[in-house]
């Protein structure tokens, strides 16, 4: 319902280019760039300083990108509000998750509430928890689910259940019957890590950080970018790592994999992230109360 011109605009303000703009906005960048060359003349006012590749805000396009986002989020606001009056809940929902959240929760989580309210349609974008709690930040998702405490300007947390994080190694490691291990243990092996902004890779830190092990100290052999990769290393016997419990149930019951416990233990919050100051929806609120609640029931039940 919105001026297209402005939603380009507020687009291309937020990322500071043309490129991604039309990226997220599923455009072409002349697309894009004829639309803020309009808005442009309709203002008589020039929006983007274009100096050596990179754009910047002028004054008017300071200006400008205070109405906008005021002007969008009411649009967005009239939209669902008339659209609530029919009592149904639908529409799109924009959700990001971390990958441990997004691989072992919400495939099950999100089937049971398409059931229940069929004319949703959920968007997922998964990524380490840091990149998921800045687009929220950025208004670009409605909600995370992350691994982490988000430390963000602009942004609820929630914490919504714990999280069990282990030591996983192959059934042929030394450490396999091990009734529990130290930080000190893990840190003596060859160790295969999450990457860096993950809330996995944030917590581990921590813990060796709270048991005098520097994470530099730590002889890592490897840094991958999901559990399913981190698993399929561990059960060679390159190395050990620490996951959560809940994404190794299946390898625990195949015997492909030993779950140590940690000493002490390590227990993380899993987190719902929503923007401050944005118009929640039904849709938004019944999803997240709907989420926490299974959530906690699966982590309990794991």
């Amino acid at each position: 319902m919105a001026d297209r011109r402005l939603q380009v605009f507020h687009a291309v303000a937020r990322q500071l280019s043309f490129t991604k703009a039309a990226e997220q906005l599923f455009m072409t960048q002349p697309a894009v760039t004829f639309q803020i060359k309009q808005l442009e003349e309709h203002l008589n006012a020039r929006l983007f300083e274009r100096n050596h590749g990179r754009i910047a805000l002028t004054p008017a396009g300071e200006l400008v990108f205070g109405y906008a986002e005021k002007i969008l989020t009411l649009s967005e606001e009239l939209e669902t509000r008339v659209g609530e009056l029919t009592g149904a809940i639908s529409g799109p929902l924009l959700l990001g998750a971390s990958t441990t959240v997004a691989e072992f929760y919400l495939p099950q989580i999100l089937g049971e509430f398409k059931a229940l309210y069929p004319h949703v349609q959920a968007h997922m974008t998964v990524a380490n928890s840091e990149i998921i709690a800045n687009r929220v930040a950025e208004h670009a998702l409605d909600l995370g689910l992350i691994e982490s405490p988000a430390q963000l300007h602009g942004v609820h947390t929630e914490v919504i259940c714990e999280d069990v994080l282990v030591l996983i190694c192959s059934p042929k490691h030394k450490l396999a019957k091990a009734r529990s291990v130290s930080a000190a243990e893990v840190a003596a092996e060859p160790f295969v890590n999450r990457e860096s902004g993950s809330g996995t890779r944030e917590f581990a830190d921590q813990y060796f950080r709270q048991n005098k092990i520097a994470p530099e100290a730590i002889n890592m052999v490897m840094e991958l970018g999901s559990p399913e990769s981190i698993k399929g290393v561990v059960e060679t016997g390159l190395g050990v790592s620490i996951l959560s419990r809940a994404t190794v149930s299946k390898e625990l019951k195949l015997g492909v994999l030993v779950a140590v416990p940690l000493e002490p233990p390590l227990i993380r919050g899993l987190s719902v992230v929503t923007p401050n100051g944005k118009f929640k929806s039904r849709l938004l609120t019944t999803f997240v109360e709907f989420a926490m609640v299974r959530m906690k029931e699966m982590a309990a039940a794991r």
